[in-house]
């Protein structure tokens, strides 16, 4: 008999009038917006403002969410596409499956090709981000803990996962060897939700003492490679836990190869960095730069808007006559001067 574990959620969702709110989707939410704030408070202090950071989130956010849903879909393909899923199953978002690399690795794509288009140093984004995104994993993953999903290898630990009776997501996962799971209501699970919890936190507070501590010997853009070696280094050790069902390659889970591989790639894209990359400071100014002359831009558009600039089309044009008669008027007097002399 187990004395001490860890309580699974008693619900998953609630009703508020005819919506069904999830809290898996709260959840990711709640991270997308202490990460946003994260990145709004470093982007400043390298010369940005928070409405870069908001057209910014807006255009990358959900194309990071499409990303990591697509991924999910992609990879476990049974459950969403035929002869044995169903292609509606890939827009219920609200019963699981967010793949993280998915939506990395679209959402960076997209970061960056939008820095591009408004001029603004990416390298300078990537430091600024880097601890955001672990500390929006974490909270993210507390929508498994709420879903009853993900968790890992039967344990007696005391700090095993009890999963119980509520209509969540996990009671009725198959192991990744095809067999059902074993029986929830006597089985603790290792609580692979809490690990990477755990992980992220840790690797949050490690970019930011990283960048303070070595900050004259990093170039631009460093932060973001060390996010993604940790995170994946993390991630090798804590997907071989999970027994949930997944594909494998030589006996190993798919998410095990990819994580080791972009562990490598990381490795690979630091050191390039190191060679290659350019100094904090003179992208910092250049962020500077950038950001004044938008702010000098919207300052003229607020001093001389649009609407006063054009002339009103609902407007008559103002005759040309009145100009065009002053010589008239001026040969008139002339000749009416002539007269009197």
């Amino acid at each position: 008999m187990n004395l001490a574990y860890i309580p699974s959620p008693t619900f998953s969702k609630f009703e508020i009038g005819p919506f069904t709110i999830h809290m898996y989707a709260i959840c990711i939410l709640i991270g997308i917006c202490v990460a946003v704030w994260i990145l709004t408070t470093r982007w400043k202090r390298y010369g940005g403002t928070f409405d870069q950071i908001l057209d910014t989130t807006l255009v990358t956010v959900p194309c990071a969410l499409v990303g990591a849903r697509l991924y999910h879909c992609i990879t476990t393909p049974a459950d969403y596409f035929p002869p044995t899923g169903n292609l509606v199953n890939i827009l219920k978002v609200w019963e699981g499956g967010m793949a993280i690399f998915g939506g990395i690795s679209v959402g960076t794509l997209v970061a960056f090709l939008w820095c591009r288009h408004k001029h603004y140093p990416f390298a300078i984004f990537a430091d600024a981000i880097a601890p955001a995104l672990p500390v929006a994993q974490a909270i993210g993953r507390l929508g498994n803990w709420f879903n009853q999903e993900l968790y890992g290898w039967p344990t007696t630990l005391p700090w095993g996962l009890k999963l119980n009776d509520a209509d969540a997501i996990g009671k009725s996962e198959i192991c990744y060897s095809g067999a059902q799971c074993p029986d929830y209501r006597t089985t603790l699970f290792h609580p692979t939700f809490l690990y990477e919890l755990i992980w992220n936190l840790i690797g949050a507070a490690l970019i930011i003492w990283i960048g303070r501590r070595a900050a004259a010997m990093l170039k631009a853009g460093s932060l973001l490679t060390i996010y993604v070696m940790w995170y994946t280094a993390g991630r090798t050790w804590i997907e071989a836990l999970r027994i949930d069902y997944a594909h494998t390659f030589l006996g190993v889970r798919i998410n095990v190869w990819v994580s080791i591989a972009v562990f490598i790639c990381g490795v690979i894209a630091f050191v390039a960095v190191q060679r290659i990359g350019s100094a904090p400071e003179p992208l910092r100014e250049r962020l500077a730069a950038v950001t004044a002359s938008e702010q000098a831009m919207q300052g003229e558009r607020t001093r001389h808007p649009a609407s006063d600039e054009a002339p009103d089309a609902s407007e008559p044009a103002e005759p040309e006559s009145s100009a065009s008669s002053e010589p008239g008027e001026s040969s008139a007097e002339t000749e009416h001067s002539d007269n009197v002399a």
